[in-house]
């Protein structure tokens, strides 16, 4: 478990993000799909990211440091519907940038809506991740706000059209930034991330 997370630095520009001297890992979604919750419940800090009911809140590559250990990044969202094309290009182009670039990076949580069907926004980006060698895990989000039935319904849904995909499930969790499903099984996944980039570096 977390036991201390704190804010670093905000970013535009993936080259200037903090050295690269330690794990990292990144939590992405589409905008509104409870990302700040999410990052908040894990570390156990309420207001570490900033929660909005405004979609598209994050602009930029934001770095945490957990533990004094490793960093957390909170990522914009993808497929925002306000803002200008212009913006949207540039920003896609700074989270592309990241993901390919970044050598330190070990992994990224890529944060689905449970209570939605398959969106083909989301289906896009983890092919795109798949294409690029990015790897990721996938965090179904909001599972307390239908019942357990319809949330298992949706998340076999999806994992079939990942399977589809790429021959196989990904990890996965499902989660609830309220009730703190998840919570012990995905810090749990992010410690053994951590712990095997640490395991490489001395080797």
């Amino acid at each position: 478990m977390i036991r201390k997370a704190a804010f670093l630095v905000s970013n535009t520009d993936p080259k200037k993000c903090p050295k690269p001297d330690r794990a990292e890992i990144a939590f992405i979604g589409r905008s509104n799909v409870g990302k700040s919750s999410l990052i908040n419940m894990l570390t156990g800090v309420k207001e570490l990211a900033k929660t909005s009911q405004k979609p598209g809140k994050t602009q930029l590559i934001n770095h945490f440091t957990i533990d004094d250990r490793w960093y957390l990044v909170d990522l914009p969202g993808y497929g925002f519907a306000k803002v200008s094309k212009d913006k949207k290009v540039k920003w896609e182009k700074m989270i592309s940038d990241y993901l390919t670039t970044r050598a330190n990076l070990c992994g990224v949580i890529v944060l689905i809506d449970s209570r939605l069907e398959p969106q083909t926004i989301d289906l896009e980006f983890l092919n795109w991740c798949g294409e690029e060698g990015v790897p990721f895990a996938v965090a179904f989000t909001k599972a307390d706000k239908q019942s357990k039935t319809q949330t298992e319904k949706n998340v076999r849904t999806f994992l079939n059209k990942l399977v589809e995909i790429f021959g196989e499930t990904p990890d996965y969790f499902v989660t609830s930034a309220e009730k703190a499903q998840g919570k012990e099984e995905l810090s749990g996944f992010l410690n053994e991330l951590v712990s095997e980039f640490e395991a490489e570096g001395r080797n």
